[in-house]
């Protein structure tokens, strides 16, 4: 029997394999992505992107899922994977590959950091600190990812509450796509896709002032995909 086990072993090196998580959230005028403080060498107190080894006894998904709620106390479903990363000096432990992973969720202010993170906190983009690891290299990858998927994919029913102001939605994509765009065409744009659906309320937007609001029409969304008929250009 013991000859049998070892039949298929084979003495080739066994790198380890981690996850690493880009996190994206919006507070209605800045994109932020959500990085951990490193408690434990390498890089110790240095930010990096909430991630970690590989178990035995799970999937990689269920490592992205696992570490994140460890290291971040956030839960989310919305992680898709984006890439792969293998180096061979990416990590000066030993030989890691790393899966990537990102995920658009709700804003909240407050994140508190578990595990070995010794901090998690959310970042503007245009004032993230040095990352450990390639974890540049990563953020790069996925903010590229992003702004491929926003022209397929209504982003802001994960970023945004259910009923926004057009200033807020355009301030996204700005955001997102790091341009400018004029007021009435962004509008006019986005209201012809028809997945927006207006709303008779109105937000305040000062003593004398209020903006409409909107919210996403789902059912059109999924229409318009499965019909193929859904992109959205600039």
């Amino acid at each position: 029997m013991e000859k049998e086990e070892k039949k298929y072993c084979y003495r080739y090196p066994h790198p380890a394999v981690t996850t690493d998580c880009v996190i994206f959230g919006f507070d209605g005028t800045n994109l932020k992505v959500l990085l951990v403080k490193r408690g434990v060498e390498p890089y110790a107190g240095c930010w990096a992107l909430p991630g970690g080894f590989l178990k035995e006894d799970e999937t990689i998904e269920e490592c992205a899922a696992r570490e994140l709620l460890e290291e971040t106390n956030l839960k989310t479903e919305l992680l898709q994977q984006f890439g792969v990363f293998s180096k061979p000096d990416r990590d000066p432990r030993e030989r890691v590959m790393t899966v990537a992973f990102l995920a658009l969720v709700k804003y909240v202010p407050t994140i508190k950091g578990g595990d070995d993170a010794k901090e998690a906190r959310w970042f503007d983009l245009d004032a993230m600190p040095e990352l450990a690891f390639d974890h540049k290299d990563i953020f790069r990858a996925a903010i590229m990812q992003l702004q491929r998927i926003i022209h397929f994919e209504p982003i802001g029913f994960e970023l945004l509450d259910s009923k926004f102001t057009m200033p807020q939605l355009q301030k996204l994509y700005e955001a997102i796509l790091g341009v400018s765009f004029d007021r009435r065409n962004f509008q006019r744009k986005m209201l012809g896709i028809g997945i927006l659906k207006p709303l008779k309320e109105k937000a305040a937007r000062g003593p004398h002032r209020t903006a409409s609001l909107f919210s996403f029409d789902k059912e059109k969304y999924d229409l318009l995909k499965s019909n193929g008929n859904f992109r959205i250009e600039f």
